[in-house]
C-alpha cells in the first residue's frame, strides 16, 4: 500500500496522490480529487541525511482543530519553506531551516487560511543542528511486537525482543512497518492461519512486510505487487534482508493479476476506492473458496464495500478492527 497513507477525505472522495518535493526526512505529496488540490501529506524516508542544519520548531494551535485543518495548514506552510510536519489532535508542530524562518511570513499564511472561523496561536523555538538521520531512527521508527509472536524492526535496531517471527524492514518511502493499524490487523490474521503450501498474493505490498510474513509462515508461491517504482525496489530489498528470494515482487497494478498464480489467500491493504475499483480483478485472481483480506479503510466503510463484494460472489466471514480501522475477511464461493 505504498504512498496510500491517506486521510479520510481522500478515502471518501477518491483521488490521486502526487509527489512534488522531497525535503528534510520526508517526501511531500499533494492529494487531488478531480482537478482540485485538497490537502497535503508527508511520508517519512529512511535515507542517510547528513546535513547539520539549524532549524526553527514552530508549534501552531488552531481553534477549532481537526484533521482537515492540520492537513491544509501543513500544505500552506510548505509553500513558505517548511519541511516537516507532526500533526496531532491539537495542532501541528512544523520545522523550517532557521535562516528561512519569518514570523511575518507565518502570520501572512495564517491570515489567509482557506477555512473560515479558525483562530491561530503559535510559539517557536530554535533547534540546533544535529545528525537528523540518527534522531529520526531513535524517535520515529521503533521496533514493534504483534501478539507476542512477531517482532518488526529495522536493520539499525539492536535492542528488540526475541519472537517466533523476526522481520527486518527498512521502509524508505514505502508504507508498512506494522505500526499502522491496517498493517497490524492483517499481520494478526496471518499469524492465526495455516499458510503452509498456500498461494498468497499481496496487492499493494509496500515494504513487502505481509508477503514476507506469509512466506515465513510457509506460504508458496507468494506474489507481491506494488505500483510505485521506489517502493517496489524497497520491497525487493526487504525480501532479500529476510532471506526469502522466492517471493516474486512485481512492479505494476491489478492488470498483472491474470499472469499470477491463483491465490488461496489474497491480501489488499490499500484504500477503499482502489479496492472497489479492483475487486473484480481480485476475484478473478483467486481460487474458489479462497479468502480475501481487505484493509486500508474505516469500519463504517465495510457496508459500502459489501454490495460489490456480494455481487462478485464473496460472502462476509468477519471484521476485525483497531482504532476504527477495519480488516474485512471475505470468502469467494
Amino acid at each position: 500500500m505504498c504512498l496510500f497513507y491517506i486521510t479520510r477525505l481522500l478515502n471518501v472522495a477518491g483521488g490521486d496522490l502526487v509527489q512534488y518535493s522531497t525535503r528534510f526526512r520526508y517526501v511531500n505529496y499533494r492529494c487531488y480529487v478531480g482537478n482540485c488540490h485538497y490537502f497535503f501529506v508527508t511520508l517519512p524516508i529512511i535515507e542517510k541525511f547528513t546535513e547539520m542544519n539549524d532549524y526553527r520548531e514552530v508549534r501552531i494551535t488552531p481553534i477549532p482543530c481537526d484533521e482537515i485543518v492540520t492537513d491544509l495548514l501543513a500544505d500552506a506552510l510548505c509553500g513558505i519553506g517548511y519541511e516537516s510536519f507532526v500533526p496531532d489532535n491539537e495542532g501541528v508542530t512544523a520545522y523550517i531551516k532557521n535562516e528561512l524562518f519569518s514570523q511575518q511570513n507565518l502570520s501572512d499564511v495564517l491570515d489567509v487560511f482557506p477555512l473560515p472561523g479558525i483562530t491561530f496561536s503559535f510559539t517557536e523555538s530554535f533547534v540546533e543542528g544535529r545528525d537528523w538521520n540518527i534522531e529520526w531512527e531513535k524517535n520515529y521508527f521503533q521496533p514493534i511486537v504483534v501478539d507476542n509472536r512477531c517482532v518488526i524492526h529495522s536493520s539499525f535496531h539492536h535492542d528488540f525482543p526475541e519472537c517466533e517471527y523476526d522481520i527486518v524492514i527498512d521502509p524508505k518511502m514505502a508504507f508498512g512497518t506494522g505500526h499502522h493499524s491496517t498493517t497490524s490487523l492483517i499481520i494478526r490474521q496471518l499469524l492465526q492461519r495455516d499458510l503452509t503450501g498456500k498461494a498468497v498474493t499481496d496487492m499493494g505490498t509496500g515494504t513487502g512486510i505481509l508477503a514476507i510474513l506469509a512466506a515465513m509462515r510457509g506460504a508458496s508461491p507468494v506474489t507481491a505487487i506494488e505500483i510505485d517504482p521506489m517502493a517496489q525496489v524497497n520491497a525487493v530489498e526487504n525480501v532479500a534482508l529476510n532471506g526469502h528470494p522466492e517471493i516474486n515482487v512485481l512492479l505494476g497494478d491489478a492488470s498483472l493479476l491474470p499472469a499470477a498464480p491463483k491465490a488461496d489467500l489474497f491480501l489488499a491493504n490499500i484504500n477503499r476506492n482502489i479496492i472497489m475499483g479492483d475487486m473484480a480483478a481480485y476475484a478473478a485472481a483467486m481460487k474458489s473458496g479462497a479468502t480475501l483480506l481487505l484493509s486500508g479503510f474505516y469500519t463504517e466503510d465495510v457496508d459500502l464495500l459489501m454490495p460489490q463484494a456480494e455481487s462478485l460472489g464473496f460472502r462476509k466471514i468477519g471484521v476485525t478492527s483497531d482504532k476504527n480501522w477495519a480488516c474485512l475477511e471475505l470468502e469467494l464461493s
